[in-house]
C-alpha cells in the first residue's frame, strides 16, 4: 500500500513540473505568432551557456525591459514587453528547468 501511495506521489511530482511550464508558459506564448522555441534559441545565441540562459531569462521574467530582451525592436513594438511573472521563483525555476531540457541542442546534434 505505501509503495502505491509513493508512486502516485511520483507520478503526481512529475504531471505539476510539466503543469507549471504548460499552465504559464505555453498559454501565454501560444497567443503570439512566434513559436516558443525561438525565444530559446535566441537566448542561447546571445547567452551561449545553460547557466547565462537560464539566469538571464530569470532575471528577465522577474524584471522585463526592452534593454534585456533577445527580441528584435519590430517584434517589441508590434507585442510590447512582457508583463512581470507572476511565479515564484521556485515555480520560475522550474519552469526554465523544462523548458530548458525540451529545447536543449547540446546532446542531440550529431
Amino acid at each position: 500500500m505505501v509503495k502505491i501511495i509513493l508512486l502516485v506521489l511520483l507520478f503526481a511530482s512529475s504531471l505539476l513540473s510539466a503543469n507549471i511550464y504548460e499552465t504559464n508558459c505555453i498559454k501565454c506564448h501560444k497567443k503570439i505568432p512566434v513559436s516558443i522555441d525561438k525565444y530559446f534559441y535566441r537566448y542561447l545565441l546571445t547567452y551561449s551557456s545553460e547557466n547565462n540562459v537560464k539566469t538571464a531569462m530569470i532575471n528577465y521574467m522577474q524584471n522585463p525591459s526592452k534593454k534585456d530582451t533577445v527580441m528584435p525592436n519590430a517584434f517589441i513594438s508590434r507585442f510590447g514587453i512582457k508583463k512581470k511573472t507572476t511565479l515564484k521563483e521556485s515555480e520560475l525555476r522550474e519552469a526554465i528547468d523544462f523548458y530548458w531540457e525540451k529545447y536543449k541542442v547540446f546532446g542531440k546534434l550529431k
